[in-house]
């Protein structure tokens, strides 16, 4: 091949991926697994470079232990009628994962035998509630999400790791909006850190961030620049430390725009600044990568990184996916529908 020809090829390459951000043979890219699983997976738990769990519809749960060279199918036989939104893992062995629905469709289940056998720890009882999303601020304490039951969100705690749960009282709840709600789009519109914990909404008339201090026990409330509608608003949330915050969204009945989609906090969220270059399409996952200010985001139309802690962002891929985690050694992982989960590859 000539050395013109080679060149005339190179300069095709970059006019094939300009306006991307995504120079070819350089920064991250997805390494898909066969999972066997036509599921959407929209509820993932990466532990480990080895173990991630993910938590789908028809009651799906698959657990790797090998790095997503193999994927066993660990769900609960008594949920594949419910779809799966979130779950929450400690280890290969231990995970709590919650289904989504009105009414009694709103369910936690417990495993600490790797999936083999499943505990439903939780059953919602209240036709009016709606459970989207849960976290873990450490092995034993957690916290669920409602949307508003009499004008309030509603908060789920349990203090043994997912084995009993608890509804907390509303009195240091804020007021909703009319039509607020939070999004079951990746199992991050609730997260924690330590006695810390946010949770975001859409829905209404703005897109707020709620923010507690002493465990979810008592909540204040920010507005936010992110636009939001009756399916539109902030759809996930991801904090590095107490502080410094990342706020994803857009609108998904409308996913090719979405202006003003991303947000930064420096503050705990108390205060979001609408990042200067944002992904441009509805996103329905963030999360920190663990290498300094570096971050990733995804939605059904791509991928996008950040290197500046979410103040401009960059797209990688365009393949589909719901969401995505990194775990405390760094590996990151994704997942969303037709049984796509995929491992970040650095090169």
């Amino acid at each position: 091949m000539t050395l013109q020809r080679k060149l005339s090829i190179s300069a095709l390459a970059l006019v094939m991926v300009a306006g991307t951000g995504f120079t070819p043979g350089r920064g991250p890219s997805w390494q898909l697994s066969d999972t066997g699983s036509t599921a959407r997976f929209r509820g993932l738990a990466p532990v480990s470079a080895k173990v991630a769990w993910a938590a789908g519809s028809a009651g799906t749960v698959l657990r790797t232990v090998d790095g997503g060279r193999n994927w066993a199918s660990v769900g609960p036989p008594e949920a594949a009628a419910l779809q799966f939104r979130d779950i929450e893992a400690a280890d290969a062995r231990h995970a709590v994962a919650l289904t989504i629905g009105n009414g009694t469709d709103s369910r936690v289940y417990a495993t600490s035998d790797g999936g083999r056998t499943w505990t439903e720890t939780f059953r919602n009882e209240d036709p009016v509630a709606f459970y989207d999303c849960l976290t873990f601020s450490d092995r034993r304490h957690g916290l669920a999400l409602s949307d508003p039951v009499d004008g309030k969100f509603r908060i789920l705690a349990t203090s043994d790791g997912g084995r009993t749960w608890r509804v907390r009282p509303t009195t240091g709840m804020p007021d909703a909006l009319p039509g607020e709600f939070a999004f079951a789009a990746s199992g991050t519109c609730l997260v924690s850190s330590g006695r810390h914990a946010w949770f975001a909404t859409g829905g209404g008339a703005t897109a707020r961030v709620f923010t507690s201090h002493d465990g979810g026990r008592s909540w204040s409330v920010t507005d936010s620049s992110v636009p939001s509608g009756p399916s539109a608003g902030i759809y996930s949330l991801a904090f590095r430390d107490s502080r410094t915050g990342l706020a994803v969204g857009g609108d998904y009945a409308v996913p090719e725009a979405a202006p003003d989609g991303a947000a930064v906090s420096w503050s705990g969220g108390r205060h979001w600044t609408v990042a200067k270059k944002v992904p441009g399409e509805y996103r329905s996952g963030v999360a920190w990568t663990g290498r300094g200010r570096t971050a990733l985001t995804v939605g059904p139309t791509g991928s996008d990184i950040s290197y500046d802690g979410g103040f401009t962002w960059r797209r990688f891929d365009t393949g589909s996916f719901d969401a995505v985690d990194c775990a405390a050694d760094g590996s990151c992982w994704a997942s969303g529908e037709a049984g796509r989960i995929a491992r970040l590859s650095w090169r």
